[in-house]
């Protein structure tokens, strides 16, 4: 028996140690990949898929354990400057599929097609199963095609509220909140049947203007009266023969039959080449925030499942400590999340705004504690269509005492001090307990509404009104002076050169914080409180099947600055 167990774990011993070697071969591989060469008159194909994080994730160079992960927004951008100057790139080829990206991006997506286009090289859009997030990006192309028998899914936009009361009530759950500001309906999810009438007023805000978005730019790209694309989105979606007759696109062909078929190099073989001129010496930061706001150690410095508050301050040290750094863009696509950690992030964010020139370049999202963190005082650029403001708090607790009378199960409680079940889930708040978490957010809310005041230059008066917890876009943000302009990366780059003096036409050197990591480089930074890479695999997927919801933030509890919906316009 001792034998057969010694056997066995050799055996085990083995063939970790090999799996191990197969890792590092990889790594190493990956580490020594050779500079890509770029033959004279290659054509750049630009596969856009899926989610367009603005952190880089975990780059696991193992065949068949992970999809290649995705590149970010702002490589993405660097990518098509680098190919504009190329002169080895002669056209693009836009190939968008299935993104599953915020409206804001999807401006920044198009204005560096648009950008790219100035070079003179032709763009062309080959569609798949094209919906309206990827036919807004097409609209950039000098030319877009689709297969034959594919079908075009642009047929206007639509918002769904879901609202939970219903079957919690039958459930026997209760979920109770306190919150300040008319406008800060998350809890309405769980309290409610419908929408209030201040949800319903946001709302048809934020469709009327991603609507008008669509609009435009449909008609930019197509050359039509915006009247006459609101005509043809009623009529959506389209067959191929009705979409070209009614000129949405130039042609049903298949992929080889596309205008440009040689020297075809894709994004990830293009990210590998060098261009003479490029880069340059004086390096920018861009220090970005993606995901809901937690508190934590900050031992995995910035996840890619949120911002925690440790790993934030982390990098944020990081750049004030490195002297090479000359000018720092914070990069923000957060709903919020805990209160506190979002104070930790801002008293920091601070600290590196008096030692470095800082702009805030928004996302999709940055709003309630995502917009906290910007406070700064900092310029603030935000896309018309970036979710913003949310200034406002909540607190909320689980009541299961019904759930619980329903399955047998029964608690008896002894408590000493006036407020120790206060976050009991074995009954109601009590009128007392209530007043007391009243009180408390009330204190959050008076905090986040002076510390935008103090940011704004502006009064506190004069910002309360704007605050209420209401959600704003970048356009409207923009006239009521909660962000300064609105633009994207390019404009944040031109902002952050003339606060550190760099001349407008100097190239400079663009380094992420953090940075994407190799499993090499995990393996050897790994301490125990970094999670496995099988924990950040699954939590990757958990991300992509829950979307925005702030699942970490919630789970953690607390104070909440956070928005008060996660929206997607289909």
């Amino acid at each position: 028996m001792v034998v057969k167990k010694f056997i066995l774990g050799f055996v085990i011993g083995l063939l970790f140690a090999g799996l191990v070697g197969v890792i590092f071969i990889f790594a190493a591989v990956r580490l020594g990949e050779r500079k890509t060469e770029v033959a004279t008159g290659s054509t750049l194909v630009l596969h856009l898929e899926g989610d367009l994080p603005e952190q880089a994730s975990l780059d696991v160079p193992i065949p068949y354990l992970q999809d290649q992960p995705p590149m970010t927004t702002a490589e993405t951008w660097r990518l098509l400057q680098k190919a504009a100057m190329d002169s080895r790139i002669k056209a693009l080829v836009l190939e968008p599929r299935g993104l599953s990206v915020g409206w804001a991006k999807l401006e920044e997506l198009r204005s560096d097609v648009m950008a790219f286009k100035k070079s003179g090289k032709p763009v062309y859009a080959y569609l798949r199963g094209p919906t309206t997030h990827e036919y807004y990006i097409a609209t950039a192309a000098d030319k877009i095609y689709m297969a034959p028998e594919d079908f075009l899914d642009v047929k206007g936009l639509r918002a769904e509220l879901m609202y939970l009361k219903g079957t919690l009530d039958k459930l026997g759950v209760e979920m109770e909140f306190e919150h300040v500001g008319k406008y800060k309906d998350y809890p309405d999810t769980f309290t409610k049947t419908g929408p209030s009438p201040e949800t319903l007023e946001v709302m048809n805000q934020i469709l009327d203007q991603y609507y008008g978005s669509l609009v435009n730019v449909i008609a930019e790209g197509r050359k039509k009266q915006p009247d006459a694309v609101r005509e043809l989105l009623d009529q959506g979606p389209f067959l191929g023969k009705p979409a070209m007759d009614a000129g949405l696109l130039d042609g049903l062909i298949f992929p080889d039959e596309l205008p440009v078929k040689d020297n075809l190099i894709n994004e990830r073989a293009y990210s590998r080449a060098e261009v003479a001129g490029f880069e340059g010496k004086t390096k920018i930061a861009l220090l970005v925030g993606d995901g809901d706001i937690t508190r934590g150690s900050g031992q995995n410095s910035l996840s890619d499942n949120g911002i925690t508050s440790g790993g934030m301050i982390k990098r944020m040290k990081e750049v004030e400590d490195d002297q090479s750094i000359k000018g720092v863009i914070l990069r923000i696509d957060s709903p919020g999340g805990d209160a506190i950690a979002s104070d930790d992030i801002l008293h920091e964010a601070k600290n590196l705004s008096k030692k470095k020139p800082v702009v805030i370049s928004m996302s999709d999202d940055a709003a309630s504690g995502g917009y906290f963190i910007a406070m700064t005082g900092d310029p603030i650029l935000a896309y018309p269509n970036t979710l913003t403001g949310s200034i406002g708090v909540f607190f909320g607790r689980i009541n299961l005492l019904g759930l619980y009378d329903k399955i047998g199960i029964k608690k008896d409680i002894l408590s000493r001090g006036r407020f120790a079940k206060i976050d009991s889930d074995y009954g109601p708040l009590s009128p007392e307990e209530r007043a007391k978490l009243r009180t408390g957010i009330e204190v959050f809310y008076n905090s986040f509404v002076t510390k935008v005041a103090e940011a704004r230059k502006k009064k506190f008066d004069e910002t309360e009104p704007l605050a209420q917890g209401r959600v704003w876009l970048g356009v409207q943000a923009k006239k009521n002076g909660l962000v300064d302009e609105l633009g994207g990366l390019d404009r944040a780059l031109e902002l952050v050169k003339e606060r550190a003096k760099i001349p407008a036409s100097e190239r400079i050197a663009l380094v992420s914080y953090p940075p994407r990591k190799t499993l090499l480089d995990y393996i050897l930074s790994r301490d125990d409180e970094t999670p496995s890479v099988e924990s950040m695999l699954i939590n990757r997927q958990i991300h992509a099947l829950l979307g925005k919801l702030p699942v970490q933030a919630l789970a953690r509890g607390g104070v909440m600055r956070l928005m008060p919906f996660a929206i997607e316009v289909k």
